[in-house]
């Protein structure tokens, strides 16, 4: 898959997103203000909660709207060998047993999995311990990732 491609993809998928939980945030706010949600007593607090789900769908929504701006408007940059990774990379890291992982150094949307023909591109953000400690490396270059004890060591391979 192309970058580009890529790019479209996230687009789609955030778009889908988007529209789920504006749907939801929509259904949640009916049920909120709907007449059978009204308390019965001081104790009862179904509308509140209702009307909870609706602001916390509403704000998930606006998150999305965010995103997806930001990457309707990405400019993918280009890649070498040399060139140090940053933010529209494509990058291959291959740990010690030979297994490869790609991922996408995208400015949102950190852990959304693309499938592909031959596995997956994982979007990861500059602000993940992972793309941290990404941001300026080159092929060859080798670093330490996971959590829990079960750290890896990961050599980049790839970059475009």
């Amino acid at each position: 898959m192309t970058k580009a491609g890529l790019l479209t993809t996230i687009i789609q998928s955030l778009e889908a997103d988007l529209a789920l939980f504006f749907a939801a945030a929509k259904a949640a706010h009916e049920a909120a203000t709907h007449e059978e949600c009204a308390p019965d007593n001081k104790y009862d607090t179904t509308a509140l909660e209702a009307s909870y789900i609706a602001q916390g769908q509403a704000n998930r929504a606006q998150e999305i709207r965010v995103a997806l701006e930001g990457y309707r408007n990405l400019v993918l940059q280009s890649f070498g060998d040399e060139s140090p990774i940053r933010l529209t990379a494509l990058v291959t890291l291959e740990d010690e047993e030979g297994n490869q992982r790609r991922l996408f150094l995208g400015p949102y949307a950190g852990g959304m999995k693309i499938p592909v023909d031959d596995g997956e591109i994982v979007v990861i953000t500059p602000g993940s311990p992972l793309g941290r400690s990404l941001l300026g490396r080159q092929v060859g270059d080798e670093l330490e990732a996971g959590d829990y004890g079960l750290a890896a060591t990961f050599t980049v391979v790839r970059i475009v």
